[in-house]
């Protein structure tokens, strides 16, 4: 089984700069993806997309090796998949067969260690039909019953209608009363290549998901693009026995 992750990091983030070369726990936050990544008793080669000089220097230091990534893919309009398929095409260059899956991981999303990654791909292993497995966490206090978006009078209106959930009469403001919501929560994706390969073919709004999403549980998950998720995000990795001196994968 041919297991390769890849790390996509770009500079010049405008929300939170820096969020991917940022300390957390004494650690640069792209680093963590990285050691979830060597942690995993599947993974065997760990690619770095990225067009800042931090984490270049760090690729370089680790013996991990670099994706050339052009300029029109490192600038706030481009798309994260659209980079994605641009690394993979040239990381696949370099094998005669295609890998078994991917592991895709991002700079700014830190809550995933290799427990997570291991369990996608032995989900995946199981489940021959599954085109992809990723972290998600149960979120009902965000229901699309709950969403809203502004009229033309700037009133808030539904964002869903109503009727798409059901009888309208049977809903009510109990945030688990529509079932568990669950979102995609960046932490990670396990996918087999010919999600990459047929991207187009994917469901929206994570193309590169493909269609037969299977789910792995996080505690709660999230990539950082807002300055609340860091403090979320440190309550995770905590959560976890990572503090500044020490790692879960110490003892490994």
């Amino acid at each position: 089984m041919k297991v390769i992750a890849i790390l996509l990091a770009r500079k010049g983030s405008k929300a939170v700069p820096g969020k991917n070369t940022m300390r957390l726990l004494n650690r640069k936050a792209f680093e963590y993806p990285i050691l979830a990544a060597k942690n995993s008793q599947y993974v065997s080669d760990i690619y770095i997309s990225t067009d800042d000089e931090e984490i270049i220097k760090y690729a370089k230091d680790n013996n991990l090796p670099l994706i050339d990534r052009p300029d029109f893919l490192a600038t706030d309009k481009a798309l994260f998949e659209d980079a994605l398929v641009d690394a993979y095409k040239k990381i696949k260059l370099k094998y005669s067969e295609e890998p078994d899956y991917i592991v895709i991981l991002m700079g700014n999303a830190l809550t995933v260690d290799n427990h997570l990654i291991d369990e996608a791909i032995e989900s995946l292993e199981k489940d021959k039909i599954a085109d992809s497995a990723v972290s998600v966490s149960k979120f009902n206090m965000y229901s699309p019953l709950r969403a809203r978006k502004l009229s033309q009078d700037n009133y808030l209106e539904p964002f869903v209608k109503f009727e798409y959930f059901g009888d309208p009469k049977k809903l009510n403001c109990d945030r688990d009363s529509q079932g568990d919501v669950y979102f995609a929560d960046m932490s990670h994706s396990v996918v087999r290549a010919k999600c990459l390969d047929n991207l187009d073919t994917g469901l929206l709004p994570q193309k590169w998901m493909g269609t037969k999403i299977l789910p792995i549980y996080n505690i709660f998950g999230c990539d950082i693009d807002t300055n609340w998720q860091i403090d979320m995000t440190m309550r995770w990795l905590k959560e976890k026995n990572f503090s500044e001196t020490k790692t879960p994968y110490d003892d490994n």
